[in-house]
C-alpha cells in the first residue's frame, strides 16, 4: 500500500466497519472495508441467498439543477436524457471531446434535478469535466458528504421494507424520496450485483443508523 491510512479519507460508515471486524484496505483515496471476519465466500452466498449491504459512499453524487441541465448533460453522453421521464433511472457513459469513455454512471430525472452517480475513481475528473462542459449551462452540484448505501440480494426487499413503507412502487430503474427518521432519502431500485436490490442516498448523520437498523 503506498497510501498511508493518514491520508485516506473516510466514509460515515468507517467507525462501524472497524466495530464489525473489517479488513480495511485504500481504494479511490478512501480507507474501504474489503472483507469481513465471516469472509469473502460467505458474503457472496449471502448477497446471493438473502441480502448484503455495501458502503458505496465513496461514489460520488451530484445534482444538475435548471431548466437546461438535461439538454445540456445529453451533450456529454451517448444516451437520451431529455425523454427520461420522472422519477425514471438510466445507464450512462461519460464522453471525452473524442467521443472516447471516461466513466460508466447512473442518473435519475427527479423532476427538480438529475441526480448523478459516478464512480469513485474517476469522481473528481468526472466532475470536474461536467463543470467545465456545462457549468455554464446548469448549476452543477456535487454532493461530497452524502452517504450511500446499497442493499443488494433477493432478499432486500423484505429488510428495507421492515424500515419504509411504499417500496413496492419502486421497479427496476427507478427512484423515489422516503423519510426515515426526520432524514430525506433518495432511494433507487438498481445496482450492480446482477440481484434485486436498492441504492440509498442518505445524510451522513443518518447513515450509520439506517445501516445498524438494516443489519439488525
Amino acid at each position: 500500500m503506498s497510501a498511508s491510512t493518514e491520508t485516506l479519507l473516510t466514509t460515515p460508515l468507517h467507525a462501524l466497519h472497524l466495530e464489525l471486524g473489517a479488513r480495511m484496505v485504500p481504494f479511490a483515496g478512501y480507507s474501504m472495508p474489503v472483507q469481513y471476519p465471516a469472509g469473502l465466500m460467505a458474503e457472496h452466498h449471502h448477497t446471493r441467498r438473502a441480502a448484503g449491504l455495501f458502503d458505496v459512499s465513496h461514489m460520488g453524487q451530484l445534482r444538475l439543477v435548471g431548466d437546461g441541465a438535461a439538454a445540456a448533460f445529453e451533450t456529454l453522453m451517448p444516451v437520451d436524457v431529455i425523454g427520461l421521464a420522472e422519477g425514471k433511472q438510466r445507464y450512462g457513459l461519460l464522453l471525452t471531446d473524442q467521443g472516447t469513455i471516461m466513466d460508466d454512471l447512473m442518473f435519475v430525472n427527479r423532476g427538480t434535478d438529475l441526480f448523478v452517480i459516478v464512480n469513485g475513481a474517476c469522481r473528481a475528473g468526472d466532475i470536474a469535466h461536467i463543470q467545465e462542459k456545462i457549468g455554464a449551462r446548469c448549476a452543477v452540484l456535487p454532493m461530497p458528504d452524502q452517504a450511500l448505501l446499497a442493499l443488494q440480494g433477493p432478499q432486500a426487499i423484505t429488510a428495507l421494507s421492515r424500515l419504509l413503507t411504499g417500496l413496492d412502487k419502486l421497479v427496476f430503474m427507478t427512484g423515489g424520496h422516503y423519510i426515515w427518521e426526520g432524514a430525506d432519502l433518495f432511494i433507487t431500485r438498481s445496482g450492480y450485483t446482477g440481484e434485486d436490490g436498492f441504492e440509498i442516498s442518505i445524510p451522513p448523520t443518518h447513515a450509520e443508523p439506517f445501516a445498524r437498523a438494516l443489519l439488525a
